[in-house]
This record gives C-alpha cells, sequence and structure tokens, in this order.
C-alpha cells in the first residue's frame, strides 16, 4: 500500500511517501480502508521531535498518523463481524495514520452517521470532542463575553459555534485577515487581529473584557487575554501554539477572581464527546470548516502550511477518493 514514512526527526521535510506492507487485524483490530487522514498540530511537533511524547519515545522509522476515517475492511477473530463495510472514523493510536489502510482497535470506532461526509467525520474527530469538552467545562452562558483564540483554526472555529450557539457573544481572536473574515462569518460578534499589537484595548473598546477565556495560543496572547478577565471570569488554556503555555500562577487568577479551568480527559468523556460532535454534525448544528486538503504524497506540504500559519480550519490528507 501507499503510506507516507517518518524515518527521522526533522522538518517536514523528513516526510516521504512510499510502500508499506498492508496491515492485518490483530486481536480486538479492525482494518480501515483510509479515505482521509486528518492532522493536528501536535503531529508537526511529534515529527519535529518534541511536543506530547509516550512514556517510551517512539522507535523510527514509523508511519505516522492518528485519525482517519473510511470504510471497515477486516476484523480480527474476536471483533464483531458486523463492522466489515461499514463508515467509520477511529483514532489510529498516534501511529499508521498516514496510509491507505489503517490497523486500529475497535474499542477506538465510531459509525460516522448516513448523512455526514467522511471528510466532515474525520475533521471533527480531535477537534469536535475537545471543542464539545472545553465549552462543557467553562459553561459559557448566554449574554456572556467569550473570547476565542486561534478562533479560525481546527478547534477555535468549532469553539465559536458552540459558544455561539450557547448564546454568548463571541469575540474572536486570530492572526490576519483572511483568518478573522473566517471567524466573523461563522458568527463572532467581534473579531481582533492579535498580530496588532493593540489588539487587547480593541477588545476592551468594543466590549469592556471578557468573562470566560479558550486559550489556544499561550505565551504573550494568553496572558494578554487574561488581563482581558474581570471578577468570576473562566480561563481554559488547551494549547501552545505560540510554542509556549500562558503560565498564569494561580495566584494572579484568585488576585483577579478568575478561576483557571483544568478539565481532564477520560475516555468515557472521549466517547462522549466525540458521539456528541457527530451527532450535532448529522443535526447540521455544527460544521467543521476544512481549509486545506492535501494527496496523501504531499503530507511534508501539508505539515510546512500547518507550521507557517498558512492554514484556515482543518487540514486533511486525501487518501482515497
Amino acid at each position: 500500500m501507499r503510506a507516507v514514512w517518518l524515518r527521522e526527526w526533522g522538518g517536514p521535510e523528513v516526510l516521504v511517501a512510499g510502500r508499506a506492507p498492508d496491515p492485518t487485524a490483530g486481536p480486538g483490530q479492525v482494518v480501515i480502508a483510509v479515505a482521509f487522514a486528518g492532522i493536528t498540530f501536535v503531529e508537526t511537533q511529534f515529527r519535529a521531535g518534541r511536543g506530547p511524547r509516550r512514556a517510551e519515545p517512539a522507535t523510527l522509522p514509523l508511519i505516522p498518523g492518528n485519525g482517519v476515517s473510511g470504510v471497515v475492511t477486516s476484523v480480527g477473530p474476536d471483533v464483531e463481524p458486523g463492522w466489515i463495510g461499514r463508515r467509520v472514523v477511529a483514532s489510529a493510536g498516534g501511529q499508521g495514520g498516514y496510509a491507505e489502510q489503517a490497523a486500529v482497535d475497535a474499542a477506538a470506532l465510531f459509525a460516522v452517521p448516513e448523512s455526514v461526509a467522511l471528510d466532515d467525520a474525520v475533521a471533527l474527530l480531535a477537534d469536535g470532542r475537545t471543542a464539545n469538552w472545553l465549552i462543557d467545562a467553562a459553561r459559557p452562558r448566554p449574554g456572556e463575553r467569550v473570547l476565542v483564540e486561534a478562533a479560525a483554526g481546527g478547534v477555535g472555529t468549532l469553539l465559536v459555534q458552540l459558544a455561539s450557539a450557547a448564546g454568548a457573544g463571541v469575540v474572536a481572536a486570530a492572526g490576519g485577515p483572511a483568518k478573522t473574515e473566517q471567524a466573523a462569518r461563522l458568527g463572532a460578534r467581534t473579531v481582533v487581529d492579535y498580530l496588532e499589537p493593540e489588539w487587547p484595548e480593541r477588545v476592551r473598546a468594543e466590549v469592556g473584557g471578557v468573562d470566560v477565556v479558550f486559550d489556544g495560543v499561550g505565551g504573550d496572547i494568553g496572558r494578554a487575554a487574561f488581563t482581558l478577565l474581570g471578577e468570576g471570569g473562566r480561563m481554559i488554556s488547551h494549547g501552545l501554539a505560540s510554542g509556549e503555555w500562558a503560565g498564569i500562577s494561580e495566584e494572579s487568577a484568585v488576585a483577579r477572581g478568575v478561576r483557571l479551568v483544568r478539565p481532564t480527559m477520560t475516555p468515557a468523556s472521549v466517547r462522549r464527546f466525540t458521539e456528541q460532535a457527530l451527532a450535532q454534525a448529522e443535526a447540521g448544528t455544527l460544521r467543521p470548516i476544512i481549509g486545506q486538503r492535501f494527496p496523501l504524497a504531499e503530507a511534508a506540504a501539508a505539515h510546512a502550511a500547518i507550521e507557517a500559519r498558512a492554514t484556515v480550519g482543518k487540514t486533511l490528507l486525501e487518501v482515497r477518493r
């Protein structure tokens, strides 16, 4: 089968297309004929040899990639054969997703509703559950002002939609006109370009401050967003696109009357929030924004685009059409 190999840690160019043996379904596994593979920012960090890691470093060479969607073609001896032929989305466990076929644990499968396209399903796999998890933890209320950082990214575009649906007034912060325009189209009431140094003053002038911050950038932007919170505010730091966490201390938060929300994801909540995102897509109340599609062999270009902050919404690899 066709696949993309990671043979050494480094820049996007270390992702090289090649051939690999077809996988077989072991105990508790199924094989998926992959239609689309999603790419997350964390995967670009993994490829570079930094960022979140498992307890033991991965052994190279390997086929990277996690989220995939497609059709089940075979199952292991102890897996329900009724999965064969079904449209599914699943996590490959951190490896094996950038390929024409992927062996995944049957426990990681989610059936894709008939009205939901496979590309939308994989775009929602990680980002949809994350956005729903964050909304559940922060509980924005009608009339509250909610600041979404990286509002044109995969998670950010979904947070804008979900917070707006909850009745909150969304302040979308993103980098550059194309990204702020995308956030405005999704329902944000106020948009600011955080590449402009005076963006916090713009937020104060337009809405006076915020009640909730979804910090997906960290660094100076996350720290500036924190200053916009007042008594009773909540802040969730869930990403470090800047390369570092915002690093807000508990003491600083208490002094402002702000709660730092630190939710944890359990296997049960992973399933619940993933199913919730797919149900929202089926109902037409949540729409992933797929801004870029690359052929499987161009995974390196996809990684380069993400690292250059040149992407809007979700980036996918098209494996089969």
